[in-house]
């Protein structure tokens, strides 16, 4: 399955569009690592915690992305957006929503 945030993929034209795909992911941020966030928040550096959390939830959207795109009959996800937003109390749960169209090239 190709996968690209472009329009189209350059040399593979495609045959046919066969809808948006959508895939959401929340994912929570537990105590310990909001603990260690914020002692790197006061000392200064990147957070590899959250980073990975990142990373975790931007995978899963695409893969259940590509799980939904197959499902229509597609090899191919182009125009595919990615957001993140942040909800729950205190922003504790990390939303990562991926949009794209599937088609067949």
């Amino acid at each position: 399955m190709i996968t690209t945030t472009t329009n189209s993929i350059e040399g593979r034209p495609i045959q046919q569009y066969l809808g948006i795909v959508t895939a959401e992911t929340i994912i929570g941020a537990n105590i310990f690592k909001d603990l260690f966030a914020g002692i790197r928040d006061i000392v200064g550096g990147r957070s590899g915690t959250y980073e990975r959390v990142i990373q975790e939830a931007k995978n899963t959207a695409l893969q259940e992305l590509t799980m939904k795109a197959q499902g229509l009959g597609a090899n191919a996800v182009v125009g595919i957006d990615l957001d993140f937003e942040t909800i729950g109390a205190n922003g504790s749960m990390l939303m990562v929503v991926a949009t794209g169209t599937a088609v067949r090239i």
